[in-house]
């Protein structure tokens, strides 16, 4: 609908112009009644042309009024969602991680959250999320702050933020993934990752540049665990066994945009990380130094009408010494949801992923569907720790308020997908694939 009013207007400038230009040279070109010809054939195009987009913008109208409403207070907007999951797949019982539940199919609150956004005439942003989760193992529930920034409109090309932000990573805000399970980069703190630091993005020529330092992570919030009570994947404390955190990291991202004029018009990014490691020692283990960490990641993104094909590629280390509670630099411990588990520490995470978005304005009760197919791994480095797998297939249906994903995945190697102890992000020892349908019911307001 954007595209076509986009058009609709386009055609209003072209004959506006058309008639200034057209007219005064066809005094000089044709006769008189000829000119009074063109000029009135013009004129009814140009009726015709504004009929099409009145009747075009009381359609984008229209369509508003059945999306989410938000309260708004002067410069604030306040919304927020509701999400509840039905989960069904290999399962056997019992809990041995996060969101796992009986295979006989559970539907179970998944999580509550509030928006605050704010914008004033004076370039002044900020936006603050919370979160609120049910604990599916326990019956009980943790919080967490998940985005907190205030910031500033420089220009039109150009914004900073400080505060708990997204850090620039990979080729889009949640990588290239479409899915509600995101890919493998989701895990090791790679997409989708919120930091307290400043943020400053602009756009020059083709290029979009993201620069960012963090201070440290988004912190512990409530819950039941040491350290994971938080969104996002870090390293964390993990309960007496020690462990380690993020601090002074600096994020640099460039994407380039090519062939925009072309059939398949192509966003080229590349993504560095770089930063370092505060160590907490186990009790009965000494004095366990410091760390660093570092990430480096080519990706690509091209659309050729509601096609769109993404592919990422990118190796990561979290180089930490042998003397930890574990005794395995191969291995540090990652937390997020209120739970906790060692993951690989060195490795290459490959992702491809397509989508195929539909609008529907012919269906009453659907607004839009967007099919995806993905596939991700952790290509560990270390000697005897298997990759860790996942592919999901499925789509994400639009209505108004409404947003439901659909989905099936297959892992050997997420331990939100079966509940087997030993099939996870770090040895995987078990290397065992599991499957999981998972449909997550939103409405967003």
């Amino acid at each position: 609908m954007k595209q076509n009013h986009m058009q609709i207007t386009g055609t209003l400038k072209a004959l506006l112009c058309g008639t200034l230009l057209v007219a005064p040279l066809g005094v000089f070109a044709q006769s008189t009644d000829e000119m009074h010809r063109r000029v009135a054939q013009l004129e009814q195009e140009l009726a015709q042309a504004k009929a099409d987009l009145a009747d075009a913008e009381a359609t984008l109208d229209g369509a508003a009024d059945t999306g989410p409403s938000k309260i708004v207070l002067g410069d604030f907007r306040i919304g927020g969602a509701i999400r509840a999951n039905y989960i069904i797949g290999d399962y056997s019982g019992g809990s041995t991680g996060p969101s796992r539940e009986g295979d006989g199919g559970t539907f179970a609150l998944d999580t509550f959250r509030i928006n605050i956004d704010y914008a004033d005439d004076q370039g002044f942003l900020g936006k603050v999320e919370y979160r609120w989760y049910n604990h599916m193992n326990s019956g009980g529930g943790y919080n967490m702050l998940h985005t907190g920034w205030v910031g500033y409109q420089l220009d039109d090309a150009s914004q900073v933020q400080v505060g708990v932000n997204r850090v620039p990573f990979g080729p889009g805000a949640y990588g290239i993934s479409s899915s509600w399970f995101f890919d493998q980069h989701y895990y090791i703190g790679l997409a989708d990752d919120m930091d307290l630091g400043v943020k400053y993005s602009t756009t020059m020529g083709n290029m979009a540049l993201d620069l960012a330092y963090y201070y440290g992570d988004e912190g512990q919030w409530r819950g039941d665990s040491k350290d994971s009570a938080r969104y996002s994947y870090d390293p964390v404390i993990w309960g007496d066994n020690g462990g380690y955190q993020e601090e002074h990291t600096f994020n640099a991202r460039a994407i380039w945009s090519v062939a925009q004029d072309s059939a398949a018009p192509t966003e080229v990014g590349l993504s560095l990380q770089y930063g370092q490691l505060e160590a907490e020692s186990a009790p009965e283990a000494g004095d366990v130094e410091d760390g660093e960490h570092m990430a480096a990641s080519g990706h690509v993104k091209t659309s050729i009408d509601a096609l769109t094909l993404q592919a990422q590629l990118t190796y990561y280390h979290y180089d930490i010494e042998d003397d930890n509670a574990w005794g395995d630099s191969e291995l540090i411990p990652f937390g997020a949801f209120d739970f906790a588990w060692p993951v690989a520490a060195e490795s290459y995470i490959g992702a491809v992923a397509a989508s195929y978005f539909v609008p529907t304005p012919d269906i009453d009760w659907l607004d839009s569907v967007n099919f995806f197919a993905e596939y991700s791994s952790i290509m560990k480095e270390a000697d005897g720790h298997n990759d860790s797998d996942l592919m999901t297939v499925g789509a994400a249906w639009a209505r108004g308020g409404w947003y439901i994903y659909t989905e099936l995945a297959y892992s050997n190697g997420n331990y939100f997908v079966g509940n087997e102890a030993f099939t996870h992000f770090g040895d995987n020892p078990d290397n065992e694939w599991l499957a999981r349908y998972n449909i997550n019911f939103g409405y967003y307001f």
